[in-house]
């Protein structure tokens, strides 16, 4: 198989830098880092050049394409910014649920804003003392006359205080067993009665993404805001988690490399005892690792995003994906910080919010021990 970028994927990588490029100001970044705010203007300019959609179908107003460019839009952003970068591209994030499991009204009324960028969606799926541990949730959703009652709460949610809608992982059934087969997913709309949410306040990285504690106190929604099918929404979420995770790849992939670009420019350019830092075999060789690093990390995201794109999804092939890009984005961006000496431990250099970034999303979507989980159940399979 051929990674190569062909023409047109080419064409949208050189897009999608030249947006960064003219809208990813350092100084506007800082700011809003600093404020945990997200930028509303720059994702609708993004919606409207197509960035946000591209892997969407063109039926909604998305660009027909596959998780392949989706990842490349998702690394070239991160490289020129990997907090901005990530707040855009997971705008998206509970959308990709509805265009996944979805009938076609909720799609024709649900995706579209998010392409368009006019609006964000989340996913509230973990709750509070759980971790990942999804099977054992405790929030409900009973139908009654026509509608969904859901009570619970729910914890780290993505822009859980400004999404415009949630896709809330519930217990339809609690006479379920296993309990996983009673679970559904449900679209909830911001600013429907009973529905709150509080900022969980400061965090270490991804900062344009603030989480949030989401309490649902009987909320009613319609009957018609299923997503899926009844008893199948942990199966869902499991197919999400995969496909999302290849996404994160792509953006701890360009937290990697943009880390990875300032640090060599700085040893390129940096003197001591009157040589270049580059010239310095100890520099070249840390160079070489990090470079390294970053090429494993990018064949196998694109081997990963291929396989999905080809109908050949595969759960552990996902998992391996993000853990060997955020690792490859964890020790590259730490050793960019070690390259800059002191100057890499201030915010105006950049690299130590690559860092920062690149640990979030080590942890987001699975840690590292949750996917070795994920790897070895598939490997090993199940044991007599």
């Amino acid at each position: 198989m051929d990674f190569n970028l062909t023409k047109s994927q080419k064409e949208i990588k050189k897009a999608a830098w030249e947006f960064a490029k003219g809208e990813f100001d350092k100084d506007l970044i800082i700011e809003l880092s600093k404020k945990q705010e997200f930028p509303k203007k720059i994702l609708k300019k993004a919606g409207e050049l197509g960035f946000i959609g591209i892997h969407f179908p063109e039926a909604y107003d998305g660009g027909g394409m596959g998780l392949f460019e989706n990842l490349i839009v998702g690394e070239t952003f991160c490289t020129r910014d990997s907090t901005l970068g990530t707040a855009l591209m997971l705008s998206g994030y509970g959308a990709e649920c509805i265009f996944l499991f979805g009938d076609e009204p909720l799609k024709e009324k649900f995706l579209p804003p998010v392409i368009e960028g006019r609006v964000i969606s989340t996913g509230a799926f973990l709750e509070p003392g759980l971790g990942y541990e999804i099977r054992k949730i405790h929030t409900t959703a009973v139908k009654n006359n026509g509608q969904w009652i859901i009570s619970g709460k729910k914890t780290f949610v993505p822009f859980g205080e400004t999404a415009g809608y949630y896709v809330v992982l519930c217990e339809t059934d609690t006479n379920a067993d296993p309990k996983a087969d009673g679970m559904s997913m449900i679209l909830v709309e911001a600013g429907t009665k009973g529905l709150s949410a509080k900022d969980m306040g400061d965090k270490l990285g991804g900062r344009m993404i603030p989480f949030a504690d989401v309490a649902f106190e009987e909320v009613r929604v319609p009957e018609s805001n299923l997503i899926g099918k009844p008893g199948k929404g942990y199966s869902q979420a499991q197919k999400f988690f995969d496909r999302n995770r290849i996404q994160i790849a792509g953006l701890a992939l360009g937290t990697a490399q943009g880390a990875f670009d300032r640090a060599l420019d700085y040893v390129k350019q940096r003197e001591q005892f009157g040589k270049k830092l580059a010239q310095f075999q100890v520099t070249r060789h840390k160079i070489a690792d990090m470079a390294t690093k970053i090429a494993a990390a990018r064949f196998t995201a694109y081997h990963a995003a291929w396989q999905f794109d080809n109908g050949e999804a595969s759960s552990r092939q996902a998992a391996m994906a993000k853990m060997i890009a955020t690792n490859s984005a964890m020790a590259v961006s730490d050793e960019a910080i070690q390259l800059l000496g002191g100057y890499g431990y201030m915010t105006e250099y950049e690299v130590e919010h690559f860092y920062r970034d690149a640990k979030q999303a080590e942890i987001f979507q699975g840690t590292p021990s949750a996917l070795r989980d994920v790897i070895a159940d598939e490997i090993i399979g199940k044991l007599k």
